[in-house]
């Protein structure tokens, strides 16, 4: 790294616009608050001056602060950083500084000494900036005197999980002069959420200003959720591409698909919960469906692998340990049979299924139902007509395979029942009067209707897998996937190389979303707006 250049000898160099405290400007800087709405804050995280300016300039459009985080930079001197800072002035965008080593989430290794001296040099320079400050700096006040804490962030980071001490780490944080205070914590399940949203109400009724963040696919709900809860800001990517940590969502989800200008503590919450959730594009289904019939609810991807502790601690009434507005919850695999047993109340039909994917909160109980037998069938039978007496395999033995055997066994099909599992297969063919057959080896050649009902060939981990190649699909009429994203799986592109016709699992998704978003509204449904949700998120995908 260049040598950073003292104050003194960068002062005549600068133009009066990047030096000079305005006054006006500087006000509202400090002063910038809740009442606007949820404030987004975009990292700059570039390694060369000429493209930080760059996504400065892109930045300005969709955040409403930026931070530069200068460990990024592969070298910089401080007149060169006043660049950076000039640009930002002159877009007219509140900007925080961050000089962040490795161990805290940096881009590089940085000793206490040299950040030390970086920032008693940068406070002689820059005056209208917030100073982004980890705690081991800050334990001792003294060791930058003379700092402006009114524009001081004191933050801490853990990449491992929750602290187990994270109250004594915010105690320590609130005992230093900064004015305000930033956790980010990392989480692996949605109930890691939990002391985020503790210490939030916390600092409100302490009158402090945090900034809370649990990052990780599991953390989502607290970027979205936290600025309507009492997070001064939330952090957001200029594009999926450009993510700082893991679980940031970018700038322009969290305002135009999470809505979180617009979301309060009575915005009711639906969800998705199941692991992994991260590939769903039902966020931006029910988030459209939303907006779109003017609800005053956000529906969020809800990782949960431990589903006892979510039930218990976060959904239902009786024993929540969060005051919000949860209203539903979509569930997927591998949750849709054992949700079961933490329900008040299942619909008939779904206790004859033996699996939930849909809860309604009603009061202070829980209601399950089952959307997906209602929607599987839809599509194949505008293709096929009739399904009395039709030769049926269906390939699975989890939630999905039950909704599709019991709307099969409806429609009088005749259905054999395929798994890996034999134990697993054989119980679930007898509770539909269904045949079975062991997966391995099989062939398909005498069945008019194919579906695979298992998550082989979703986006991610199981991309690359298919529960049946074209040589065991030859002979077969239909092959319907019940995975939707991506579009086209290997199941399907093998069924059309053995001359099957094909149907993906969209038209399913946003089916069974339609009696979902009329079972937690009482609405009718805007079915054309919620299938070009689908179709739109998946091509982007």
């Amino acid at each position: 790294m260049k040598a950073i250049i003292g104050a003194s000898q960068i002062s005549d160099s600068k133009s009066p616009s990047s030096v000079q405290i305005d006054l006006v400007v500087s006000a509202r800087i400090s002063e910038l608050s809740l009442a606007a709405g949820a404030l987004v804050c975009v990292p700059i995280c570039e390694e060369t001056i000429s493209l930080a300016k760059q996504e400065i300039a892109r930045a300005a459009q969709i955040g409403d602060l930026l931070e530069i985080r200068l460990d990024y930079l592969n070298d910089f001197t401080l007149a060169e950083i006043s660049e950076l800072v000039g640009c930002a002035h002159e877009l007219d965008k509140p900007l925080i500084l961050t000089f962040r080593p490795k161990e805290q989430g940096g881009h590089r290794a940085l000793e206490p000494e040299r950040r030390l001296q970086f920032w008693k040099e940068a406070n002689e320079v820059f005056k209208r900036e917030f100073f982004d400050i980890e705690l081991d700096l800050l334990r001792n006040s003294e060791s930058i005197p003379e700092l402006d804490w009114n524009r001081v962030i004191c933050s801490h980071h853990d990449f491992d999980g929750v602290p187990s001490n994270l109250s004594q780490i915010y105690e320590a944080m609130v005992q230093t002069p900064a004015r305000f205070v930033k956790i980010a914590v990392s989480a692996h399940d949605a109930i890691d959420c939990l002391p985020i949203f503790e210490l939030l109400g916390r600092a409100e009724s302490e009158g402090r200003l945090l900034i809370a963040i649990a990052m990780g696919q599991a953390g989502l709900m607290t970027r979205v959720l936290g600025p309507a809860r009492g997070s001064y800001l939330t952090y957001g990517s200029s594009d999926d591409s450009r993510s700082t940590a893991p679980g940031q969502l970018s700038a322009v989800k969290l305002r135009d698909l999470y809505r979180i200008s617009r979301l309060t503590r009575d915005s009711r919450v639906m969800g998705l919960v199941g692991s992994p959730v991260a590939h769903s594009i039902s966020p931006d289904v029910h988030n459209a469906a939303f907006e779109a019939t003017g609800v005053n609810a956000v529906y969020l991807p809800l990782e949960v692998r431990d589903l006892a502790g979510f039930m218990k601690r976060m959904a239902h009434p009786r024993s929540r340990e969060l005051d919000w507005n949860l209203a539903g919850l979509s569930i997927t695999a591998p949750h849709k049979s054992t949700v079961l047993e933490f329900l008040d109340w299942i619909h008939p039909a779904a206790r004859e299924i033996g699996a939930v994917n849909t809860v309604v909160i009603d009061g202070e109980s829980l209601r399950g139902y089952n959307t997906d037998a209602i929607a599987v069938l839809n599509p194949v039978i505008e293709m096929m007509g009739s399904l009395s007496d039709a030769r049926c395999a269906v390939i699975g033995a989890g939630g999905a395979a039950k909704a599709a055997l019991w709307s099969l066994k409806n429609e009088g099909a005749k259905t054999t029942v395929f798994a890996r599992d034999n134990q697993k297969g054989r119980t679930l063919a007898s509770a539909f009067d269904a045949h079975f057959q062991t997966l391995a080896g099989s062939s398909f050649n005498d069945f008019d209707l194919v579906i695979n009902a298992t998550p082989l060939g979703t986006h991610g981990t199981f991309a690359t897998e298919t529960v049946a190649t074209s040589h065991q699909l030859q002979g077969a009429r239909l092959a319907y996937d019940l995975v939707y994203n991506p579009s086209e799986t290997l199941f399907m592109r093998e069924a059309r190389a053995a001359g099957c016709e094909t149907i993906g699992g969209l038209s399913m998704l946003v089916l069974q979303g339609v009696e979902q978003f009329k079972l937690w509204t009482g609405l009718e449904a805007p079915v054309d707006v919620m299938r070009g949700a689908a179709e739109k998120a998946l091509k982007s995908s």
